[in-house]
């Protein structure tokens, strides 16, 4: 077997704090000099979580501890990097563990299963491995090739896609193979996805990657660390369904049972071209204490009305910006229109780190999002689910003005966006036709909210230097609505001119079944009622309006007074 042990192979992409090129690691040089570095970088956006959770966040809490206080984990990110014991003890860690980091062991080969087959001893191509590569039922739109093309992986690139693949695998039926009893006809049935992809993952972005990994570790009691998969045991191809024991077991899930199949390449290197994935673990249930996610409460329904409110982990939404969701991000609890929300405890942690001045309030944190949209009972992967976007300390608190404020632009730009379509159904109705249904075409409202995209990241990184000066919050709110209402009435304007003559007339719309009170559509109406509602969204723009009118109308009546004075003295 070729020999690759992911401790010094240089298997790891780091952006450098100067902007340079990648820099290639081993797990060692990673951690001892994350401080030298901006992020990971990573080929597929959803291997970033997969390499935090499954490698870099445990290595450093098995070695060092996860912080039993707050205190500890604000001199740990006061201090900017591992200092010169901390470097020895993960080390020395990684030494003493180094065998069960090699990739290709032929006993126990890191996060997979020596000897595991089939059956018929079948194998797969490497693309099983791959989220958006053509393989089996997985077809992504417009993929480039098909399961019958080989896909050779690089070692370093076989390690990424394997613990994304323990990460976010697809669910369904998995290949049946010797040693997994409940493996039926060879197959097995049932197999949820992987942990993450049940999940709307949030991962808090420092500085530097060493603050990326302290900014990710929750304060954990010692006696509630477990331990991480490379301390466990090597797998074998049988699998259970059990509860988490302990933090390191989590963020090192065994979803699935994986063998990858190295062979040579023609210059005498490595290379994977086939695989054998089967059913791993099963969690019994999402830890209430999972530290990567935001929550919901599902409320009682009409069959269960005494049934107490059920938490669930919050999972974004397929084509949404991160900050459509700031509700669920900030502040311990939130209620809206959509049911309850409380943000993950990383964020809530941050927050308190700020207020125990730990941190400053200009901080530039960075959250990025993570999901994956499944098909097909999810088998299939549709669409993968990213962001990211800056945000305030200060917004993390619960009764700050930075937050109110936020929270508002984020509404006002969604309520912008609904009278936008009110405007396009108004318009509609007054042509003779009926609104675009709802799920079906493009509503203008949506373009709307892509052109203000990149006014709210704006304000989210103003409000950052705001630094909570209610004077610089409010001429910030002021500036957000006059653009605001730019660009919403630019959208509106191109509405209005490209409705058809007819609906200057209108027409009267009578309910179905003849019952409740008609209503009469036309140009006039429908764009009385938009300016209406974009005022009631907007005040400070309104006020301004209205003042700029008054004071507009009344220069000219000053104006106009002499010269009328002045005809009738003629």
């Amino acid at each position: 077997m070729p020999e690759y042990n992911l401790v010094d192979e240089p298997w790891l992409a780091l952006r450098p704090l100067d902007g340079g090129p990648p820099v290639h690691l081993g797990i060692a040089e990673t951690l001892t000099r994350a401080h030298e570095f901006d992020s990971l970088s990573v080929d597929f956006a959803t291997q970033l979580p997969a390499v935090l959770r499954q490698v870099l966040l445990p290595v450093v809490v098995a070695a060092l501890g996860a912080p039993a206080t707050a205190a500890v984990q604000g001199e740990r990110l006061a201090r900017g990097g591992f200092s010169a014991q901390e470097g020895e003890d993960l080390l020395g860690y990684l030494a003493e563990h180094r065998a069960r980091f090699e990739l290709f062991d032929e006993v126990a080969p890191f996060a997979q299963v020596a000897g595991l087959r089939t059956v018929k001893d079948e194998t797969k191509g490497a693309a099983a491995l791959v989220a958006t590569a053509a393989s089996g039922n997985n077809v992504p739109l417009f993929a480039s090739r098909s399961d019958a093309d080989p896909l050779d992986l690089t070692p370093a690139q076989a390690a990424h896609w394997l613990l994304h693949t323990h990460c976010w695998d697809t669910a369904a039926i998995k290949t049946g193979v010797l040693g997994d009893d409940k493996a039926k006809a060879g197959k097995t049935t049932g197999n949820p996805t992987g942990p993450l992809g049940q999940l709307g993952v949030i991962v808090p972005m420092g500085r530097t990657l060493y603050e990326t990994l302290q900014l990710n570790i929750p304060i954990t009691a010692a006696a509630n660390l477990g331990k991480p998969q490379w301390e466990r045991p090597p797998g074998t191809p049988a699998w259970e369904q059990r509860p988490v024991e302990g933090l390191l077991d989590l963020w090192t899930w065994q979803a699935r049972r994986v063998r990858l199949v190295p062979e040579r390449d023609g210059s005498g290197g490595t290379k994977v071209t086939r695989v054998v994935i089967s059913a791993g673990d099963r969690l019994a249930a999402t830890p209430e204490w999972e530290p990567h996610t935001a929550w919901k409460f599902a409320p009682p329904t009409k069959k269960t009305p005494s049934r107490a409110p059920e938490r669930r982990p919050r999972r974004h939404d397929q084509g949404k910006a991160a900050w459509r969701g700031l509700d669920a991000l900030l502040a311990p609890v939130r209620q809206n229109d959509e049911g309850t929300f409380e943000t993950s405890v990383l964020l809530d942690r941050i927050g308190a780190l700020q207020e125990d001045g730990w941190l400053p309030a200009d901080y530039p944190l960075r959250v990025e999002t993570f999901g994956m949209v499944y098909g097909t009972q999810s088998a299939v992967v549709e669409d993968v689910v990213h962001d990211a976007i800056p945000l305030p300390l200060l917004a993390l608190h619960g009764d700050s003005e930075t937050r109110l404020f936020l929270l508002d632009v984020a509404e006002q730009a969604e309520q912008l966006a609904r009278a936008l379509n009110n405007l396009s159904a108004d318009l509609r109705r007054a042509a003779g036709a009926e609104p675009i249904p709802w799920g079906k075409g493009q509503r203008p409202g949506e373009l709307l909210l892509h052109v203000l995209d990149g006014l709210v990241r704006r304000v989210l990184a103003g409000a950052r230097y705001a630094g909570g000066d209610e004077d610089l919050l409010e001429r910030g709110r002021f500036a957000w609505e006059e653009a605001a209402a730019w660009r919403t009435w630019e959208h509106a304007d191109a509405l209005l001119a490209a409705a058809p003559a007819t609906t200057f007339a209108g027409r009267t719309v009578t309910p179905a079944g003849k019952q409740g009170k008609a209503h009469a559509f036309s140009l006039g109406t429908a764009a009385d009622s938009f300016s209406r509602e974009v005022a009631r969204i907007l005040p400070r723009h309104a006020h301004t309006a209205r003042t700029a009118v008054r004071d507009r109308f009344g220069a000219l009546e000053d104006t106009a007074k002499p010269l009328s004075g002045a005809h009738v003295d003629a």
